[in-house]
C-alpha cells in the first residue's frame, strides 16, 4: 500500500493521503512534516498487519465456518431455492477458501480461483460462484466479520446468453415418452409455463390457484413476484400428482425435499436420442413456440419475467422455415412480384407499395 504526505498551501499544515479498503483517506496531522510521515508510516503498517481493520480479533472467522453461518442466518430464511443455489455453489467454494480466514482472502486469490475454475466449467458457472462469494462478503461486512469485499474488485466473465436451442414437436413427444412419471410432469410444466428449474423445484402447493388459473412465483431471478397462467395440460398434470403427506413441495422425493431430477433428465435425453439440450432450453422452447404461433414479443417478455425486451429479442430469430413463411406472407400481402426485366418505373411502384405497407397513419 502506498501513501503520501502533502500541504494544501505552502507553509500550512501537513496532511496524509492513502487508500484503505478501496477508499481514499485524507487526514490533517499538523505543521510537522516529520510527524505526518511518521503517522502515515504507522497507519500503513497497521493496515498491512491487520491491526487497523474494523474486524476485531474475536470476530475472525474461517470461510468454512462463516459459510455455515451464512446458510443458517441468511440463505435458509430468505431463499426458498437455497439448496439448489447457495448450498450448491458453496460446494465449489469451500475446497478453495474453507481453511482461510475471511481477511486473508484477497482479490488476487479470487482471481486465481476464477482462472482455475474456468478450466473445468463454463464461464456462467464461474460467475455464479463469484456472485455468491460477493454476496457472502457483503453479509460478512454487515455482520462485522469483514471490512472489505475482495470480489468487488474482480470482474465477472462476459457470458454468451444468446443460446436459443428449442425442441420441435417431434422431439417433445420423444422426450416425454422416454421420461418417468415425475420427470414427465416436470417437463410438461416447464414447456407450458417457461418456469426456470429452480422455480419448479421449489414450487409449493400453496403457490397454485386452480380457481383463478395461475401459479404465483414469490422468489424469482429478478426479485419480483410473477404470475404464471396455467393451461389445461398443466392443470391436469398437477391434479395427477400425489401429494406428499409431510411436504409442501409439489415435486419432492420420498424425504419430502425438492426432487433432484438431473440424472433422470440425462437418462431420458439419451433414451430419446436428443442431443445438445439442457433443461433450461425448455424455457427457450416455451418462448420459441409462442413466437412462432404469432404471440407478440412483449407478451412473451411478460410471461418469461424479463424486465426488458432485450433478452426476449433473441426469439425473433427462429427456424428458417418459420422466417420463410413470414416472408411469403409479406409477399402475398403486397401482391406484386417484380419480374427480372421490370422497368425502373415498375420498380418505383413496388417501392411505393412497400413504403405504404410499413407506414403508420
Amino acid at each position: 500500500m502506498q501513501g503520501r504526505v502533502y500541504q494544501k498551501i505552502k507553509g500550512g499544515n501537513w496532511y496524509i493521503d492513502y487508500f484503505y479498503n478501496g477508499r481514499r483517506v485524507r487526514q490533517m496531522i499538523g505543521p510537522s512534516k516529520k510527524l505526518a510521515q511518521a503517522v502515515l508510516n504507522k497507519r500503513l503498517s497497521e493496515v498491512a498487519e491487520n491491526k487497523h481493520l474494523d474486524v476485531k480479533k474475536d470476530r475472525k472467522i474461517k470461510f468454512k465456518d462463516f459459510a455455515h453461518t451464512y446458510l443458517e442466518t441468511h440463505a435458509k430464511p430468505n431463499k426458498r431455492s437455497w439448496q439448489t443455489s447457495d448450498a450448491k455453489y458453496l460446494k465449489n467454494l469451500i475446497p478453495c477458501f474453507g481453511e482461510s480466514y475471511l481477511y486473508e482472502i484477497t482479490p488476487e486469490i479470487v482471481e486465481r480461483y476464477k482462472a482455475q475454475r474456468k478450466e473445468k466449467v463454463s464461464v456462467a458457472s464461474v460467475n455464479r460462484d463469484l456472485a455468491l462469494l460477493k454476496c457472502m462478503f457483503n453479509k460478512a461486512i454487515a455482520w462485522g466479520y469483514a471490512s472489505d469485499n475482495p470480489v468487488r474488485k474482480v470482474k465477472l466473465y462476459k457470458e454468451n446468453n444468446w443460446r436459443t436451442r428449442y425442441l420441435e414437436k417431434e422431439e417433445i413427444d420423444k422426450l416425454l415418452a422416454a421420461s418417468p412419471f415425475m420427470l414427465r410432469a416436470i417437463l410438461i410444466l416447464a414447456l407450458n409455463t417457461g418456469m426456470r428449474k429452480s422455480e419448479i423445484q421449489n414450487l409449493k402447493w400453496n403457490d397454485v390457484n386452480y380457481e383463478r388459473g395461475y401459479i404465483t412465483l414469490f422468489q424469482t431471478k429478478n426479485g419480483e413476484k410473477r404470475f404464471i397462467p396455467i393451461n389445461r395440460a398443466v392443470r391436469e398434470t398437477l391434479v395427477s400428482i400425489r401429494k406428499h403427506p409431510e411436504s409442501a413441495y409439489i415435486f419432492c422425493g420420498k424425504d419430502g425435499f425438492p426432487y433432484n431430477f438431473r440424472k433422470s433428465f440425462e437418462t431420458a435425453l439419451k433414451k430419446s436420442g436428443i442431443k445438445d439440450f439442457r433443461f433450461h432450453d425448455c424455457r427457450h422452447s416455451f418462448a420459441s413456440h409462442l413466437v412462432m404461433a404469432g404471440v407478440d414479443l412483449n407478451t412473451v417478455r411478460d410471461l418469461l419475467g424479463h424486465k426488458t425486451l432485450g433478452m426476449t429479442l433473441r426469439y425473433s430469430h427462429l427456424s428458417p422455415d418459420h422466417r420463410a413463411r413470414a416472408v411469403e406472407i409479406l409477399g402475398n400481402k403486397i401482391g406484386t412480384v417484380l419480374a427480372p426485366d421490370a422497368t425502373q418505373h415498375e420498380a418505383g411502384k413496388v417501392d411505393e407499395i412497400i413504403t405504404g405497407l410499413f407506414t403508420v397513419a
